[in-house]
């Protein structure tokens, strides 16, 4: 309680956990209001029968928005994909990488490209719903989901969703400016967290009702502790690099030489892999979701392939996984760079020679750690996935969900804990303990 006491006692500190906690709460009451012209009733009901699979792990990343069909149901995902096209277009084009390295400014500037980019995503996997939503119906010649199908509908649906994802960026930008933690980070987080309850309720009601073995949802359990568990273990590891600064006269003065480390994490990307990789293929899965095997057998294999449990969607994840570790890596983390601030400050490796050497030496072993990071992070997200498919049990809250949550919990808990050291407090967790580590401000 120590931690929550210390709280108390930084006003700056409290103000922005509160806005947070508003934030947030705005967003989750966005996330209950319906999309106008939709039989709310009618899409329950087929909710219940078809909110399985893909569709289920989408609604779990937008809070229940999904299936529910609010004016939030695209929920976040689109600016993620939108950032992910910008930073791969940074290696093409050279006017955004230059952008990139103008500091504040280009920031500034690739962060309204990104936004143009999301209102044409957003707009594209509208019409898409839109469409979904009149060909759908409760039964054999049953009521649509539509009342008044046509482009009225159309329209209206597209700019609801679209000023929904816009009004998601713009609370998730504001988290990170005045609040505490990664807003886009916390908005997925409390979207998966508030659906927990919901999942669990559900196991309970299969097991007494007969459909699942009381031992299997004991295995999914312990699955879920191991998986936490691993999380933890591989989010706080590193490798640390000796490194030593010779003795310095300063005038009449000497200092001693400094023996300190270069630590680097084993998962130096974090949770952004997963979440960029399923953002990546939520877009795809959004169209071929309903369509019709009949019209097309090859969209009807594809739509199939791109089901959460099947080999071919693993298979992507896992390669998507990999690709995004090692590339939001190299972005974030330059050896060269960090071999010319050692050679700057006088600093060296030792049996390395400064330079290039050094340059070389740091890339090879964050070669090797991103290798052992890319690979506990396919094991997390796509071995839960699979044992909950090959048991029949729709319980969404797998490896990158779970990762998601732990992930996004100690940083948002490292954050805090910065903000009291700052200010001579025993941290968040209190005590003389361990610090919590969380990871550079992306």
């Amino acid at each position: 309680m120590s931690g929550w006491t210390n709280i108390s006692k930084i006003p700056e500190l409290q103000r922005r956990l509160l806005f947070t906690l508003g934030i947030l709460a705005a967003y989750r009451l966005g996330a209950h209001i319906p999309l106008p012209g939709v039989d709310a009733a009618a899409l329950k009901e087929l909710a219940s029968q078809s909110g399985s699979g893909l569709f289920g792990m989408i609604d779990i990343f937008t809070g229940g928005g999904f299936l529910r069909m609010s004016v939030f149901a695209l929920g976040i995902m689109p600016y993620i994909t939108a950032s992910i096209i910008l930073e791969l277009m940074t290696v093409v084009f050279p006017y955004l990488d230059r952008l990139k390295k103008e500091g504040e400014v280009g920031r500034k500037k690739i962060t309204q490209y990104t936004r143009y980019l999301t209102i044409v995503l957003s707009s594209i996997q509208s019409i898409a719903i839109a469409f979904m939503l009149e060909s759908m119906v409760t039964g054999s010649g049953g009521p649509g989901v539509v009342a008044h199908p046509g482009w009225a509908f159309r329209l209206m649906t597209i700019i609801t969703l679209t000023a929904g994802t816009a009004l998601i960026m713009w609370l998730g930008e504001q988290i990170t400016e005045r609040g505490i933690g990664n807003g886009m980070s916390l908005i997925i987080f409390s979207g998966i967290v508030v659906r927990i309850p919901v999942s669990i309720i559900q196991l309970i009601d299969q097991m007494r009702s007969g459909e699942q073995h009381p031992i299997v949802l004991l295995v999914i359990g312990v699955v879920m502790v191991a998986v936490i568990g691993g999380i933890v273990f591989f989010e706080r590891a590193q490798r640390k690099i000796a490194v030593q600064y010779p003795s310095r006269t300063v005038g009449r003065k000497v200092y001693k030489g400094v023996k300190t480390h270069l630590p680097l994490k084993v998962n130096p990307a974090g949770v952004i892999p997963p979440i960029f990789a399923s953002s990546l293929l939520m877009f795809p899965s959004t169209l071929l979701g309903y369509v019709s095997p009949e019209s097309s057998p090859w969209l009807g294999w594809l739509a199939s392939a791109f089901n959460g449990y099947s080999w071919q969607y693993n298979t992507l994840y896992g390669a998507l996984i990999i690709f995004f570790t090692f590339f939001y890596t190299a972005v974030q983390f330059n050896p060269i760079d960090v071999a010319d601030n050692l050679k700057k400050h006088g600093g060296y490796i030792p049996g390395v020679r400064p330079g290039q050497n050094t340059s070389d030496y740091i890339d090879r072993i964050l070669t090797r750690i991103t290798v052992g990071g890319a690979l506990y992070l396919v094991a997390v997200c796509v071995l839960p996935s699979i044992f909950t498919g090959l048991a029949n049990v729709p319980f969404y809250y797998g490896g990158t969900s779970l990762l998601i949550v732990v992930g996004v919990a100690m940083d948002t808990a490292a954050q805090m804990e910065a903000h009291l050291i700052a200010r001579h407090y025993d941290g968040f967790l209190g005590g003389k303990g361990p610090r919590m580590k969380g990871r550079r401000a992306r």
